[in-house]
């Protein structure tokens, strides 16, 4: 939570815009409200030459795992996919998430170890900023 800097704003904006970029899906049980949720947009594949789910955040409150909400979750994040005809559903990891990465790997879910993610953020992102003026 210390790191989180997302605002309600920033949030509300995102989320219901007259075009939203990002979509939400809630876990709710009747009586005892949100349990989690998934936070998710879109991105596109040169390859496939369709769009994808990207999968932002998925949680569900620790009382409540195990219980198949997150697998729920991804399924229907999955008939998204299939119904609108993206080729893909895609997400990261923490490498040391162990409990996260047997759930996955037991949906199925392939790593993508020959990709390496990279970032560019902070000062390294105003210095190439400034490179394009």
């Amino acid at each position: 939570a210390d790191q989180a800097k997302a605002t309600d704003a920033q949030l509300d904006t995102a989320l219901f815009a007259e075009s939203p970029a990002v979509f939400c899906h809630l876990l709710e049980l009747p009586d005892e409200g949100v349990i989690g949720f998934a936070m998710w947009f879109l991105n596109f594949s040169t390859w496939t030459g369709t769009h994808g789910v990207y999968l932002e955040d998925l949680y569900v409150r620790p009382a409540y795992r195990g219980r198949g909400y997150g697998r729920a979750v991804l399924a229907h994040l999955a008939s998204i996919c299939v119904e609108r005809g993206y080729h893909r559903l895609q997400w990261w990891v923490l490498d040391w998430n162990e409990d996260a990465l047997a759930f996955y790997r037991d949906l199925g879910a392939e790593a993508m170890d020959e990709w390496t993610v990279y970032r560019l953020s902070g000062d390294a992102l105003e210095r190439v900023a400034r490179a394009s003026h």
